[in-house]
């Protein structure tokens, strides 16, 4: 019987200064994307202190949709496009950068005066090769508008996609889901096969799968082989992002912010960034320089 978890990966932790932390599960050398996803990102846990706040400067991305997801803490958000929109937990910040968008990320003054907590994930999934060159877009949906399915051992909130039943009123441009999923001790979970690539990463707790041995703890993304249905069970109080879809037939270059299905495009949005042809965000002065780096990465 072949083992139902593909592959299991264990995120570095990387300190990005003032004691906030971000832990990476993708992409890396193992692996670069599952379904459309291609990016990402444990925020957190961490506290602000008084004074201190997020301060994440103008930037740009091309072809892809940016997912910014909290379970504490705010953050205020601000685009190219004039959005300036803060995001709470259990809301869904969902910015499509297209041909081209450039946003920041702070703390508001009232969160920086005062410090708090700020935990959450941020993902990217990349654009069908028809949606690339699309107009950039930002929509934010309220915690109270995304469906919440809930019984005595399973609560969800389907932040994209269709699953338990429920649709997502997120708008995406190929294949995908993505829930946020808290399981009671002992509670089981059935992922069933309609989607190609699937994945949970643990954000607490742990979990076990059925006809695999061992157990995964906290901080790890468990990649699941396709066609196959997967009942994992919680070991103790767990929370866990399940996302997937279908993959894409063409690979995708990635470099710093910009992904693309064309190194050509890339080294376009690069030479765009310095020349500071981007759109800048009304209100805003900073931004942050093109990092010096190797040539984009191609991805398989």
């Amino acid at each position: 019987m072949t083992d139902p978890v593909q592959l299991a990966l264990i995120p570095p932790l990387r300190d990005l200064g003032d004691g906030f932390t971000v832990r990476r599960a993708l992409p890396s050398r193992q692996r670069r994307m599952v379904g459309p996803f291609i990016f990402l990102d444990q925020m957190g846990p961490t506290d602000l202190a008084a004074g201190h706040g997020l301060d994440v400067r103008p930037h740009p991305h091309i072809g892809l949709s940016t997912v910014t997801y909290l379970f504490d803490g705010e953050i205020l958000h601000r685009d190219s496009l004039g959005e300036v929109q803060p995001i709470r937990p259990g809301a869904v910040n969902w910015m499509t950068a297209g041909r081209g968008i450039v946003h920041s990320e702070r703390s508001a003054p009232e969160i920086r005066s005062a410090g708090g907590p700020l935990y959450g994930i941020q993902s990217w999934v990349a654009l069908p090769t028809a949606h690339e060159e699309t107009a950039p877009s930002f929509v934010h949906h309220g915690a109270e508008t995304l469906p919440f399915v809930q019984d005595a051992d399973m609560q969800a909130r389907v932040i994209a996609g269709t699953l338990f039943g429920v649709t997502s009123p997120v708008q995406t441009l190929s294949d995908m889901m993505y829930a946020e999923i808290r399981l009671a001790p002992s509670a089981r979970l059935r992922i069933d096969a309609e989607h190609v690539e699937r994945a949970v990463y643990i954000v607490s707790g742990a979990i076990s799968v059925a006809g695999q041995d061992g157990v995964f703890e906290s901080a790890q993304l468990v990649i699941f082989r396709p066609d196959e249905e997967i009942v994992l069970t919680a070991v103790g109080e767990t929370r866990l992002m399940l996302l997937g879809g279908e993959p894409f037939a063409e690979k995708r270059y990635i470099y710093w912010n910009f992904v693309s299905s064309s190194a050509d495009r890339i080294e376009q949005a690069k030479q765009d960034w310095r020349a500071r042809r981007f759109a800048d965000v009304p209100g805003e002065s900073e931004f942050i320089p093109l990092p010096d780096e190797p040539v984009p990465t191609r991805l398989s």
